[in-house]
């Protein structure tokens, strides 16, 4: 039976991804290296420390990958105080009030630092509905390892069995797979190029996840 769901943030709960394009885009710039799309679109899911240090090596930058960390939440962080335009994704917070409601236990596992978490946790009110926030840049390893959703299910203090993934991203996918937890892969128009074909289940709307349609899912 169904008793904890463990959410990603960006790209399931918010569409931060014009904030961490502008925000890795301007940091590319200060340093000056060209990443092409197809580069940019495989970091998705990844915590920022991993994907910095991708690019040290790729690009051979004598920057440690701390450095470049530095940058892209310097850049990151002027956005986000200057963006008041900033929603939730439509229909999650629906969702999230619909699972809380029903007593199901929520989980936060989400690549982003744990300061961003807070911000986004912060402005919107969501703290009064999870349990828990895991952050991947305070782990050893990043998506695709299932490090995060494994803490995530501990966390929540049930068995992975017990817990349904809701992401957006291949790297995401992967994780919850190597963790052993169902996962449904959210397929919108936020997430560009993603490959949702090893997710358990694929959605467009979060209507098709109420409470009352998976909670015998893991039965």
């Amino acid at each position: 039976m169904l008793k904890a769901v463990i959410f990603d943030m960006d790209g399931v709960i918010i569409d931060s991804e014009p904030m961490h394009h502008k925000a890795y885009h301007d940091m590319f710039d200060e340093v000056g290296i060209e990443v092409s799309s197809e580069l940019y679109e495989s970091f998705t899911g990844q915590s920022t420390i991993n994907i910095c240090k991708r690019l040290v090596e790729h690009f051979n930058l004598e920057a440690s990958p701390e450095t470049l960390v530095a940058l892209k939440r310097k850049h990151y962080k002027q956005f986000f105080e200057t963006n008041f335009d900033l929603t939730l994704i439509e229909g999650v917070l629906e969702l999230i009030q619909d699972y809380h409601r029903n007593g199901l236990t929520l989980v936060l596992g989400s690549s982003a630092a744990m300061t961003s978490i807070n911000q986004i946790f912060d402005r919107f009110d969501l703290n009064q509905y999870f349990k828990a926030k895991l952050s991947g840049a305070d782990l050893k390893e990043s998506k695709p390892h299932p490090e995060i959703f494994i803490k995530a299910a501990e966390a929540s203090g049930f068995k992975p069995e017990e817990c349904m993934v809701i992401e957006d991203s291949t790297n995401g996918i992967k994780a919850a797979n190597n963790a052993g937890i169902y996962c449904v892969g959210f397929d919108s128009f936020h997430s560009k190029n993603q490959d949702y074909t090893k997710a358990n289940k694929v959605i467009t709307d979060f209507k098709e996840i109420y409470f009352d349609r998976v909670s015998s899912i893991l039965n």
